[in-house]
């Protein structure tokens, strides 16, 4: 998990999923028709409209007076992954709870692209995190105290098989272009200097290295086997986090990421040459607390993910993994602009809440601050996935065992066994339900910024079949108009105060 340090992570609970306008009876393609109009979905922060279905705009070819955004096609940036969050063993538990039938639903509305949102891009952990609904936290290879298992002779998948494994074919099914990434949150505790899974670090022993990275290939190699290739894997989420609050977390220096990675590069091309690599999984920048518990006479490394890039591990790395709990997100393009042959993916973003939020001030503020931060500010800075954290937890924001005890997900499931979304379902929903994997950026102007001056925000893509999907902000408390402008062709509108919209048409 993580720290939640900023108002920005607030989210609300809202309409039942079978009842979301606008959803149900989507066309397949969200592309538009090719009558010379673009088609427009909205949400507004008072949850009038919820990726609502407006009337198509048409295109003229006046030129407009007003702010123009202007689409370039030509000009290219990075190709897209996917959009989308984590089943973790906590939203696993919540979901495999319902009904069948709201469970069937509820996944429909997540992961398919015509009835839902088509989730894209799942982040999965590598053992227990502190979204768990077991009594006890786990890794795949745990032993009694004081022993070793350096054969993996008791390593076993088997607490997934029962719920996350399920679940995870099932959104495959429903979405075949969905990308699954794996991250540990801690090596099994017989590799650690504290002997436990929360805090501590790796032993510095060449064995230990050797197996880990060796536990990582048979976690990949076991999830191949039962239906769930692996896309992409970290080595440790949040490596600078210390100390975590009573759930698992390693503080993983650069020489011991490195360590593992060299290890791990060969072992996973030769068992699993889809499985990518990717370095650091933390903050945009290292945040005050982790640069505070450094141990005396070490560095803070708050280079961290430029070490790695810059050494010998670098050849195994296809790129860099960002959080959004400290900094903002052009610190991605600083580190593309330093290495522009190595990707960038942002991987988890959390909504939270204060105890005494009224729900529509937290779906505001959620809504508002993902849009510009993380649904666009993350895109317009080389991002080629954006990940939420959980998919979906209770009413109480659980169960967990430890760490975030005010967290969100997508949806969340009531005490009387219905499903309601939360802000962060739209927030990635305008991106995934519209910009298919292996979509490219392309080029557009924008006014708004991550930290709010009240413009105009937006980002554009092109999808593999030609179309285009504009995703706009108005950072502004008040009604904005602007124009759009491509290829000689322009259309105006109008967007309400911090509504959020998704603007398709044709090649």
């Amino acid at each position: 998990m993580k720290r939640v340090s900023c108002r920005a992570g607030t989210a609300a609970l809202i309409t039942v999923l079978a009842a979301a306008p606008g959803l149900a009876g989507t066309p397949a393609s969200a592309a538009g028709r090719p009558d010379g109009s673009a088609q427009v979905w909205v949400t507004t922060v008072d949850r009038a409209e919820l990726l609502h279905r407006r009337a198509p705009v048409a295109f003229g070819r006046q030129p407009s007076r007003l702010p123009t955004i202007v689409i370039d096609p030509a000009l290219t940036y990075q190709r897209v992954d996917g959009f989308g969050a984590s089943i973790t063993d906590s939203s696993a538990a919540v979901l495999t709870g319902l009904r069948p039938a709201v469970r069937e639903r509820t996944m429909r509305e997540l992961f398919d692209t015509r009835r839902g949102i088509g989730v894209s891009f799942l982040r999965q952990p590598v053992g227990s995190s502190d979204f768990t609904a077991a009594a006890r936290h786990y890794t795949y290879d745990d032993v009694p105290a004081g022993q070793t298992d350096f054969a993996l002779r008791r390593f076993s998948i088997r607490h997934d098989r029962a719920r996350i494994l399920p679940l995870l074919r099932e959104a495959r099914r429903l979405n075949p272009r969905l990308t699954v990434m794996a991250t540990p949150w801690s090596p099994p505790a017989w590799m650690k200097t504290t002997g436990s899974l929360v805090g501590g670090r790796l032993r510095d022993d060449p064995a230990i290295y050797d197996a880990y990275a060796r536990y990582l290939v048979a976690f990949v190699t076991a999830y191949a086997a039962a239906g769930v290739p692996i896309d992409y894997l970290s080595v440790q989420n949040e490596p600078q986090n210390r100390t975590p609050s009573g759930y698992p977390g390693t503080d993983l220096p650069v020489r011991q990421e490195a360590a593992v990675i060299q290890r791990l590069g060969p072992l996973l091309r030769a068992a699993s040459p889809r499985t990518k690599i990717l370095a650091y999984d933390h903050n945009w920048t290292t945040h005050p607390g982790d640069v505070a518990g450094t141990p005396p006479g070490e560095s803070p490394e708050t280079d961290y993910p430029y070490q790695l890039l810059a050494g010998p591990a670098a050849r195994w790395i296809a790129g860099t993994a960002y959080h959004c709990y400290s900094g903002d997100p052009s610190a991605q393009t600083a580190l593309h602009d330093a290495f522009p042959d190595k990707g960038i993916w942002f991987t988890e973003c959390s909504g939270s809440h204060g105890a005494d939020d009224p729900p529509a001030t937290f779906f505001r503020d959620t809504l508002v601050w993902h849009a510009r931060t993380i649904t666009i500010g993350t895109t317009r800075n080389w991002a080629k996935s954006v990940v939420d954290w959980n998919i979906a937890l209770d009413s109480t924001g659980g169960p967990h065992l430890g760490g975030c005890g005010t967290c969100t997900g997508l949806v969340t499931v009531q005490p009387d066994g219905s499903v309601t979304t939360n802000a962060e379902y739209y927030t990635i929903g305008h991106l995934s339900k519209f910009v298919r994997p292996g979509a490219v950026r392309v080029a557009s102007t924008s006014w708004g910024t991550t930290g709010w001056n009240g413009e105009i925000m937006d980002v554009a893509f092109r999808n593999p079949d030609g179309s285009t999907a504009l995703v706009v902000h108005n950072e502004n408390d008040e009604p904005r108009g602007f124009a759009v402008a491509v290829g000689g062709r322009t259309f105006e509108y109008t967007l309400p105060g911090g509504a959020l919209a998704t603007f398709t048409w044709p090649r």
